[in-house]
């Protein structure tokens, strides 16, 4: 089978000849080369220079066997066109200046526009496709509600407090909110597919804190928009979250291709509640990285065997690769991932 077409293939659900493996964050902190240029560059300074954005991107499909890459970039990248006053500290994470907490705030944003605000992250991505025709490359973007937390906290937070208390007192203003990250959030996933990503994924790390009634109002409308929109784009779709496990079923009917699946929830328990046909994706705990490759591939193992007849399912980590993480065991991650998916194909087809 082609190498370009098996992660395609796996997320629409159809048979491939060995499972798909790509890891989220496996374009930097672990890797000797993305260390030595953040060593000289910020994170955002390096996302909007093309060059260095496909240099990073393509450190690790010359160290590793493979099947996509993710275009280096960050899921803030739409602030810097919506005019958001904002930087990313080491350690900590993007850090806002005037945090959003009235209505007057979300009405301050600017027209956002991908080509003129984000189009170094389409020319990141045309460079890896020049460099390297032989792989995909997955874009994404951040969903509304892990965007609007960043913008409303000011900065990481665990319990979103702030958040909740917006969303609670001026629903009115939480949606106006999600409406506008939504629209830009369209705007940016189509421009990365017109620029050559040949699947993209939207993250919503922080979701999980959200009450199932919550999720339903707030947050699953805004997906249903954006899925329906870049359905048009053509490329399969992947929405990932984490801790959220109390709202997978209703996630699995957000309109993305594939479903993207934390470490804390087993596959066939996902299986089961969603049902045959969608794809997933996942969910090795990234912490293994930090082990050795014996307890890797035992590991692994126990993950694949949770999808015995491997249908739908594309590898992954249940979360990003960590900046500990050993080479030899991602390295050793990948190869077991090809050949396990391979040898128990070809026993089925006996």
């Amino acid at each position: 089978m082609n190498r370009r077409d098996r992660l395609v293939r796996a997320l629409w659900g159809e048979p491939v000849d060995e499972l798909p493996i790509w890891l989220m964050r496996q374009a930097g902190r672990h890797l000797p080369g993305y260390r030595a240029l953040r060593a000289e560059h910020g994170i955002l300074e390096i996302v909007q220079d093309p060059e260095l954005a496909a240099q990073v991107t393509l450190e690790p499909m010359e160290r590793y066997d493979l099947d996509a890459a993710v275009v280096f970039a960050d899921i803030t990248v739409p602030f810097l066109g919506l005019g958001v006053d904002f930087r990313i500290d080491p350690g900590v994470g993007p850090v806002v200046a005037r945090p959003v907490r009235d209505r007057a705030s979300v009405d301050a944003f600017r027209p956002f526009d991908a080509a003129r605000d984000a189009g170094f992250v389409g020319e990141a991505i045309g460079r890896f496709r020049d460099l390297r025709p032989d792989r995909p490359i997955v874009g994404f973007a951040g969903a509304p509600f892990t965007l609007a937390a960043y913008l409303v906290e000011g900065r990481p937070s665990r319990d979103h407090e702030e958040t909740k208390r917006l969303l609670f007192s001026e629903p009115a203003t939480f949606e106006s909110l999600l409406d506008r990250l939504a629209e830009a959030t369209i705007d940016y996933l189509s421009m990365q597919a017109r620029a050559g990503a040949e699947a993209l994924q939207l993250f919503d790390t922080w979701v999980g804190s959200l009450s199932r009634a919550d999720f339903e109002r707030f947050v699953l409308p805004r997906l249903r928009a954006i899925f329906k929109a870049i359905r048009a784009t053509g490329v399969p779709t992947i929405y990932f979250s984490t801790g959220s496990a109390h709202l997978l079923d209703l996630a699995a009917g957000g309109g993305a291709t594939a479903l993207g699946v934390d470490a804390r929830s087993p596959l066939d328990r996902v299986r089961a509640l969603v049902g045959p046909r969608l794809a997933l994706q996942g969910n090795l705990d990234p912490i293994s990285l930090r082990t050795d490759p014996a307890t890797v591939v035992r590991m692994a193992k126990e993950v694949l065997d949770a999808l015995p007849d491997g249908r739908a399912h594309v590898f992954n980590l249940g979360h990003g690769v960590p900046p500990e993480a050993r080479s030899e065991c991602v390295e050793a991650l990948v190869r077991f991932v090809h050949e396990y998916s391979r040898d128990r194909r070809a026993e089925g087809t006996r």
